[in-house]
Formats: C-alpha cells, sequence, structure tokens
C-alpha cells in the first residue's frame, strides 16, 4: 500500500523529494501518513477533497484485496 500511495502523491506534486508516507499497523487497520509540503498540500487533496477521496478509494480497493482496512492521513510539514 505505502508504495502505491507515495508514486502517486508524488506523480502530484511539484516537490516529489519532501514526499513521505509512514505505514502504521495497527490490530485492524492500517494508517497511511502522507507529509507533504505546506505548497502541495492544496494539489494532493484537490478541488473540494476530490483527489483525496480518490486516492483513498484506491487505497481502500487495493487493501480489500488482502483483506486489510486502511485510512489514509495528509499532513503538512512543519
Amino acid at each position: 500500500m505505502k508504495e502505491l500511495v507515495e508514486m502517486i502523491v508524488k506523480a502530484l506534486v511539484d516537490d516529489p523529494p519532501g514526499v513521505s508516507v509512514v505505514e502504521t499497523e495497527g490490530e485492524s487497520i492500517n494508517v497511511l501518513e502522507i507529509t507533504v509540503s505546506p505548497d502541495d498540500v492544496g494539489k494532493v487533496i484537490g478541488k473540494e477533497g476530490r483527489i483525496a477521496n480518490a486516492i483513498r478509494t484506491v487505497t481502500k480497493a487495493a487493501a480489500a484485496k488482502h483483506d486489510k482496512r486502511v485510512t489514509v492521513e495528509i499532513m503538512t510539514k512543519d
């Protein structure tokens, strides 16, 4: 999952080296934390959150193949 999300997000932003994805595995759900530079947050979220929703949909579909649940969080670097 991590590699898939990282590839998608790096294709969207102006600063690909500034993208980091951290996967945290829990008992029932995995959390993917995407961190991007403040200038690229809008590109990852998209108008009305459409890009973010698309990323979440693709990730959930990929996770369903492995019988896992995944949530995606988008954050900025400080």
